[in-house]
């Protein structure tokens, strides 16, 4: 069966985090991706360079071009002219510093899609200052509703803006410009920001403000660690178990499961004041038994209450790591169980020349050739 994006030609220009994450999917669905890197001296020879810093390099290849010279911009222009995608994660000015034109660029290629990705919105206080995830949370108010209420809040690491509103929202666009083509023809530049993006993921985060989900200050909310029936408890040993028994029967079979009193906590459930020591009360019976037994009691039974799974365990029982979308006639490539652990990284370089080859017929030596660690392409004698 063929992957959905089967000869889609994408170069993505290097960096960190969320525009790799965003040519992975595209990779993972067939799309062939070329990442642009920096020159190396050892790149395109023999004895290749080390890895990038890059972990999402999954199904992808490099070549090592120097954008800072006419010729290796040359070759990135030619490269652009025949192929699908260009994925820039550059600040605001980057990408018009380095081509001749965007706009000349379409003109040349009118199927491109120029995908564009910064942190903070083009226009605004932020357009030109650096950040990174913490910051993208904090300016669009999502950062203010995240953290328990002892304390200040706190980012989820950087899943939320570099990954969810950064690079999915990136391919989301890209996909959404991708079948815009089939009917018109034409490419076009697809604009994202993580500020943005995530602030559109955190819509409903937004609204329950003004519900009884999330109308009391942080960290005392039914979804931010405030309710006793949706949090996280230390069990006997070590380990945690997750609690997220929201609606009533689910609750009741919580309770069950611990063992205490169901109607007088039934009837204390949506009462606030009483939060506190229902808290306390389900530490202390939590920390009574081990994880495993506590697994052992909810499994199969609708309390949801779950382990909580250590990924270096999940590793050891060789857990199936999969595609997150499955469309049954035109499936992704199954991970194997190297790509889903671990990532060697990609050494500039590493396949290009067989991507380019791929692509257009270019041969090492006839049209292209490396120069100060980059490649440029050749000058054919013009008869």
């Amino acid at each position: 069966m063929t992957p959905p994006l089967e000869g889609v030609r994408v170069v993505e220009l290097a960096g960190l985090a969320p525009a790799p994450f965003a040519a992975l999917l595209l990779a993972d669905y067939g799309a062939s991706v070329l990442r642009i890197d920096r020159p190396h001296p050892l790149a395109h020879s023999g004895t290749p360079p080390e890895a990038t810093a890059d972990l999402l390099t999954r199904r992808k290849s490099s070549i090592a071009v120097d954008l800072k010279s006419s010729a290796g911009i040359a070759l990135l222009e030619s490269i652009l002219c025949h192929v699908d995608v260009l994925l820039d994660p550059f600040r605001p000015g980057v990408l018009e510093s380095l081509l001749s034109s965007i706009d000349d660029m379409l003109a040349r290629n009118p199927r491109l899609i120029i995908a564009r990705l910064t942190g903070f919105r083009r226009d605004g206080p932020y357009a030109n200052m650096a950040g990174h995830d913490i910051n993208y949370l904090a300016v669009c108010g999502v950062l203010s509703q995240l953290g328990r209420t002892e304390g200040p809040p706190y980012p989820p690491a950087n899943i939320l803006a570099d990954f969810a509103g950064g690079g999915l929202m990136c391919a989301f666009g890209i996909l959404l410009a991708l079948f815009a083509r089939t009917a018109s023809g034409k490419g076009q530049v697809v604009e994202n920001n993580m500020v943005d993006g995530v602030a559109y993921l955190s819509s409903f985060m937004r609204y329950a403000r003004k519900s009884r989900f999330w109308n009391q200050p942080r960290g005392e909310n039914i979804l931010d660690g405030g309710c006793p029936w949706y949090d996280v408890y230390e069990c006997k040993g070590g380990g945690f178990m997750a609690v997220g028994a929201l609606e009533p029967h689910f609750f009741r079979q919580l309770v069950k499961g611990l063992g205490l009193p169901e109607k007088s906590l039934l009837a204390q459930r949506e009462d606030r004041m009483a939060w506190p020591a229902m808290k306390k009360l389900f530490r202390q019976r939590f920390l009574e038994r081990t994880r495993e037994s506590w697994e052992n009691i909810f499994q199969g039974v609708d309390a949801c209450c779950t382990p909580v799974l250590q990924q270096q365990e999940l590793e050891e029982s060789e857990y199936e790591q999969r595609l997150p979308v499955h469309p049954h006639v035109s499936p992704g490539p199954k991970l194997e169980r190297s790509h889903a652990w671990d990532s060697a990284g990609l050494v500039p370089g590493a396949g290009g020349l067989d991507t380019l080859e791929l692509w257009f017929g270019w041969k090492f030596g006839r049209e292209i050739k490396t120069v100060g660690g980059g490649l440029i392409k050749i000058d054919t004698p013009k008869l």
